[in-house]
């Protein structure tokens, strides 16, 4: 249980004027109580804490979470709506962007005449933004389990393979290094599909001189990893090593810019002049990066609009890109931690286009 996070939530409900929260995003039940199963509700007062959670989790709920467990059978919103009530509690808040309707409007029904349900800003991601020494630590072990099941599968890799066999190896060794799962669904994209910055692997085999594109991520302790590489097939041409040596550039130049009191918006922008300087402005299609933790996305957005100030703790991806539809596209993507001097990069693996 994160007894300090739970007390930090109750001093907040009073400015927003309401007697009890509502908790239900899985990654928030889980930063607040450590219970990790699909079905959680946590209700967060003045006086305490109760788990909210079906009979599957008894056992697990009662092992991980020092708060009250509550089992009930049917929706976990109408328990805590009749808890509400017992309580004669008039208003409750809830988390306006997390919350399905479904457990809205079962709220809603159960909550007694006179009672309300208030929407709440993200009290919770507020929090996770800055990560602990031992959140810190757990997303160092997933940048690593990543990190050696790239390197494991590099050696493996042949033409005959398809990108779809590149993915389920990469897989298959994140796993054997540690992971649980992957932090998202593996991109490996080859050819002209690398300028599709989200491309699922295909069942096409690898072809000689072309790029080959890879963005991979860990799940490790329940902390996720992100980084991105792109290899050469061969000789994939000058026009793609401009665009890769312009990418890189780019990279460096906004890992350079991350510190303490800068903005988000400027490490962007550090990403997207050197981009623009090399005429490829419009090829950069997405942001330059993200905070990540129990989530792959995470506050704050490396964007051109964010006004977020970096602080120590926050670990942030660093991935500029750029894409040309029937040529190709690259990507170049580290997590990155703000400490107090600057930032660390965590991610160790080499970042020069290394051919297979």
């Amino acid at each position: 249980m994160n007894a300090p996070a739970l007390e930090q939530i109750r001093q907040r409900l009073p400015e927003f004027k309401v007697d009890v929260m509502l908790v239900s995003a899985a990654p928030n039940v889980r930063y607040l109580t450590g219970f990790t199963g699909s079905n959680g509700l946590v209700m967060v007062w003045e006086g305490g804490a109760v788990l909210f959670t079906d009979p599957r989790y008894a056992i697990q709920a009662s092992q991980q979470t020092g708060c009250t467990v509550r089992i009930v059978r049917g929706s976990l919103a109408a328990a805590a709506a009749k808890a509400i009530a017992a309580r004669r509690w008039r208003r409750a808040g809830f988390e306006a962007a997390r919350m399905l309707y479904s457990d809205f409007a079962a709220l809603g029904d159960a909550l007694p005449l006179g009672a309300s349900a208030r929407p709440l800003p993200p009290l919770v991601e507020q929090l996770r933004i800055i990560k602990s020494e031992a959140e810190i630590a757990a997303i160092r072990r997933s940048v690593l389990t990543n990190s050696q099941a790239l390197d494991a599968t590099l050696p493996k890799i042949h033409p005959r393979m398809s990108e779809a066999d590149v993915a389920a190896e990469l897989e298959y060794q994140q796993r054997q290094f540690g992971a649980e799962k992957p932090a998202f669904e593996t991109i490996v994209a080859s050819g002209a599909r690398t300028a599709l910055p989200h491309a699922e692997p295909g069942a096409q085999p690898l072809k000689p001189n072309q790029l080959l594109l890879i963005d991979m991520g860990a799940c490790r302790e329940g902390y996720m990893s992100d980084m991105t590489r792109v290899f050469a097939l061969g000789e994939p041409g000058r026009k793609l090593r401009g665009i890769y040596a312009a990418v890189l550039e780019a990279q460096l130049a906004a890992a350079d810019a991350v510190k303490p009191g800068v903005t988000a918006a400027r490490v962007d922008r550090a990403a997207r002049r050197v981009l623009e300087a090399h005429g490829l402005g419009r090829a950069f299609v997405h942001s330059t990066g993200h905070g990540l933790g129990l989530e792959i996305h995470e506050p704050p957005r490396i964007g051109r609009k964010d006004s977020t100030t970096l602080r120590p703790g926050m670990v942030i991806t660093i991935e500029p890109g750029a894409y040309i539809e029937g040529v190709g596209g690259v990507r170049i993507e580290d997590t990155v931690l703000v400490t107090e001097a600057g930032r660390e990069p965590l991610t160790p693996n080499s970042k020069e286009l290394i051919s297979l």
